[in-house]
């Protein structure tokens, strides 16, 4: 049996014991599983709001646990060879500005993501007001006897 045969084997094996939820590379074509991209893209202010202040969460629980600065205090000299010690100390500055940029990352998406928020509000509300005007600018009223 070839490795291609065999593998397709296994796949067919796999997908067969899943539910259609748990299919995460074989999304339905007809969009029955909610959220795969067969279906309608729905975007909505309050989860793109709620993904915003998940990012501030995961930056304020990053800083909590920001790398402490006595870390590298038993690899300093004379506890430690003087390259070493150097070494430690590159590497702790290294990963601190690591650190900081990462912090500085998640705060400026989520802050993006906020304004992005803002704006598909003002969208959506600019939608609903033209469709309106347009339905009332065009629209006919029709008695319901005359249906």
């Amino acid at each position: 049996m070839s490795f291609d045969a065999e593998w397709a084997q296994h796949k067919a094996a796999v997908l067969a014991q899943q539910s259609p939820a748990m299919r995460l590379n074989h999304a339905p074509s007809d969009g029955s599983v909610p959220g795969s991209p067969a279906g309608s893209l729905v975007a909505g202010a309050t989860s793109i709001n709620g993904n915003a202040n998940l990012l501030i969460e995961i930056a304020a629980l990053l800083h909590e646990g920001r790398p402490d600065g006595d870390a590298g205090t038993m690899a300093r000299a004379p506890r430690a060879h003087g390259d070493v010690s150097a070494q430690v100390l590159r590497f702790a500055q290294f990963a601190d500005d690591q650190f900081k940029d990462t912090i500085g990352l998640f705060a400026a998406l989520a802050t993006r993501l906020k304004t992005t928020g803002t704006d598909f509000a003002g969208v959506d509300d600019d939608t609903a007001r033209s469709f309106l005007g347009s339905l009332l600018a065009s629209g006919q009223y029709v008695k319901p006897e005359a249906k």
